[in-house]
């Protein structure tokens, strides 16, 4: 047993420092995509319009929050200090509730009080969000936004809209406590919530995001999720803990301004008639596929795809293989593309299994896999770097597609929440622990 934990701790150092080196190169390689982005679309014509918005979105969601990362792992403590942080180690919105009782309770109290519970973040409610905001729909079940508190996102989230606008509404994200972990103080909860109201959509300050933006004072908020579950079950007993924190102004991980007094009410539910907890324990949110796997790992798969309906084109009609090349720019025959297709295709073919494999073993957990792909992804990036270097233009609209495709999915599989879903399933018993 001994030696076997030995090996697994040998393992995962070597995976840490692996895992580091790529999060370093992801982080050089998008600042390099970007200045590529931003030479093409300072050229002229109607082109360089699209360009810049795609400068715009890659920056705006990958490349700053890969910075602000970076930076906020050498200066953010790495301890409890009554705040949440972003997916990229920003401050977040303050911890400013706490509640005692079981999952179910919570459940229960909140529903009564008029709550509607988020909907995860995924695809397709993140593409409903987007939608409705635009429509000005209704959208009560809303996703919002992951914060992180002892390193995982929220738990489970509930909301309210304000006259049906999908702008604006109150909401607050739960996270469960671990177990015997106690409060500064040493206050016993069960769950530690942080409630903020959005009053508006609108950027992010610091990575230039859509996002909403929350109203400065929280604690009006704290108070009002009080009053809501109180309100609908006046038995429940409230106290609070005065100067939990140092009251303070600061800002959000959005740039929001935000202000508090410090006083941490904690809403005792455990008198609350609720049904019994599932017979099933509860499931680390760590354990749950994050969007950063599903995104880099279906990057991965797509560009399978792309290799293998390349491998047949080539085979099957490279006079049209032909002419699409020379529409991008490229002087390529129908006999050049006969001639590349006795090697080239079985090539590309044996790239799209190898991709399609390994970005199934992804989702399914697989720490080898994620390690394999990020490194195929890096011999590529590198490649494509290196026979830039001598060309007098470096960047080719037909460039960007593919290195880009490359940095995204070492950006995706190298983030915190992928390496946690990928190392998570790694050790089994360690799971089961927690």
């Amino acid at each position: 047993m001994r030696a076997t934990r030995r090996r697994f701790a040998i393992r995962s150092s070597v995976a840490k420092v692996i895992d580091r080196a790529f999060f370093a190169f992801s982080a050089l390689a998008a600042v390099w995509f970007a200045v590529l982005l931003l030479m093409e679309g300072a050229q002229p014509g109607w082109r360089a319009g699209v360009v810049l918005v795609v400068f715009w979105l890659f920056v705006a969601y990958l490349l700053l929050p890969r910075l602000h990362r970076i930076f906020t792992q050498i200066y953010v403590p790495g301890y409890f200090i009554g705040r949440t942080r972003t997916a990229d180690g920003r401050l977040g919105d303050p911890v400013n509730l706490a509640f005692r009782g079981r999952e179910q309770q919570v459940h229960q109290s909140m529903r009564t009080g008029g709550w509607t519970r988020a909907d995860d973040l995924d695809l397709r409610s993140g593409g409903r969000i987007v939608t409705s905001t635009l429509r000005r729909r209704s959208y009560a079940g809303a996703p919002v936004s992951p914060l992180m508190l002892f390193e995982r996102p929220q738990d489970f989230a509930y909301e309210r809209e304000v006259h049906g606008s999908p702008s604006r509404r109150h909401h607050v994200r739960f996270w469960r406590c671990p177990d015997g972990w106690k409060l500064p103080g040493g206050f016993a909860v069960d769950w530690l919530a942080a409630g903020t109201y959005d009053r508006r959509v609108g950027l992010s300050t610091f990575t230039l995001q859509v996002t909403h933006k929350v109203a400065r004072d929280t604690d009006t908020e704290r108070d009002f999720v009080v009053e809501t579950v109180t309100a609908a079950a006046p038995w429940v007993s409230v106290s609070v803990i005065e100067d939990f924190s140092a009251g303070y102004h600061a800002r959000n991980g959005g740039g929001d301004a935000i202000e508090t007094d410090g006083d941490l009410p904690v809403v005792d539910l455990r008198t609350v008639d609720a049904p019994p907890e599932p017979l099933a324990p509860p499931v680390d949110s760590r354990h749950r596929l994050p969007g950063p796997t599903a995104f880099g790992a279906g990057v991965a798969a797509l560009r399978a795809l792309g290799y293998l309906v390349t491998a047949a084109l080539v085979l099957v009609a490279p006079d049209l293989v032909a002419d699409a090349a020379s529409k991008v720019g490229l002087d390529v025959s129908a006999r050049d593309v006969e001639t590349a297709a006795l090697w080239g295709a079985p090539a590309l073919a044996v790239y799209g299994v190898l991709d399609l494999v390994l970005a199934v073993a992804v989702l399914r957990g697989s720490n080898l896999a994620r390690l394999v792909l990020m490194a195929v992804s890096t011999a590529a990036t590198v490649t494509a770097f290196v026979s830039d270097l001598g060309n007098d233009r470096s960047v080719t609209l037909t460039h960007l597609p593919t290195v880009g495709v490359n940095i995204l999915v070492i950006l995706a599989l190298s983030s915190p929440r992928a390496r946690a879903y990928a190392e998570r399933r790694l050790s089994p018993s360690e799971a089961r622990r927690s």
